[in-house]
């Protein structure tokens, strides 16, 4: 079974090398790594440059959209039996790639949700307040989906390809993650979770999500569940 990893890349110069050096050490056997620059404007170009030949593909987008954005334009380069989303920051251990395709693999699951918040993994301890708007988001997410979910708002999402392919990405930010609960619970689809390891950045280190996001989540919530 074919893995496609899409890894959306903005200002990921110190930590996308060593992401692409771990995921391709990650114990699974077939895969590929599809990479999409979301103009970057630090020196992140140059190092995907030297990149070229150890992926299957980097394309650059001209102009700045967004995670979900880069994610759109990485589905659509997927060619695996199963897509992974991969975030650049090493904050997510490719090393898990095996337990969160498992239940696809053994027939049970069409969407893998890796959970930071289930499981005795090992996690970084970071921000309260976070920790707080993750779980209403969460909560709020599975009172419209009717999901219980744990982590909804996850980076590691694990689909079939046919699934991933054949829904329409309309979000271009961090509004992707809502969005794509909601539709997929529209669906008559089997999604398990998997407890995950989490090593988080702090915003010195690079973290770019922040307050303005949760509001357009909770935005997405609505729109999605209730308008599309």
């Amino acid at each position: 079974m074919k893995l496609s990893i899409v890894i959306p890349c903005y200002n990921e110069e110190s930590t996308i090398a060593a992401l692409v050096s771990a995921v391709e050490k990650a114990p699974y056997p077939d895969k590929e790594i599809i990479i999409v620059d979301d103009c970057s404007n630090d020196g992140t170009h140059a190092v995907l440059e030297s990149l070229q030949g150890r992926v299957a593909q980097i394309v650059f987008h001209k102009v700045n959209q967004g995670k979900g954005a880069a994610l759109r334009t990485g589905f659509q380069h997927a060619t695996g039996d199963v897509v992974i989303i991969q975030d650049a920051d090493l904050e997510y251990d490719p090393g898990e790639y095996e337990c969160l395709v498992a239940p696809i693999r053994d027939g049970k699951a069409d969407v893998v949700y890796g959970s930071r918040f289930m499981g005795a993994a090992p996690h970084r301890v970071l921000y309260f307040w976070h920790r707080v708007g993750n779980g209403v988001l969460t909560l709020m997410s599975n009172m419209f989906t009717n999901l219980n979910l744990t982590d909804m708002e996850t980076c590691y999402k694990v689909f079939r390809r046919e699934v991933i392919q054949s829904i329409p990405i309309e979000e271009n930010r961090f509004g992707f993650e809502p969005e794509i609960t909601a539709k997929l619970a529209k669906r008559d689809l089997r999604i398990y979770e998997v407890g995950i390891s989490y090593y988080g950045r702090t915003y010195a280190e690079g973290k770019k999500i922040g307050w303005k996001d949760g509001f357009r989540a909770v935005y997405c919530i609505v729109k999605y569940n209730l308008f599309r």
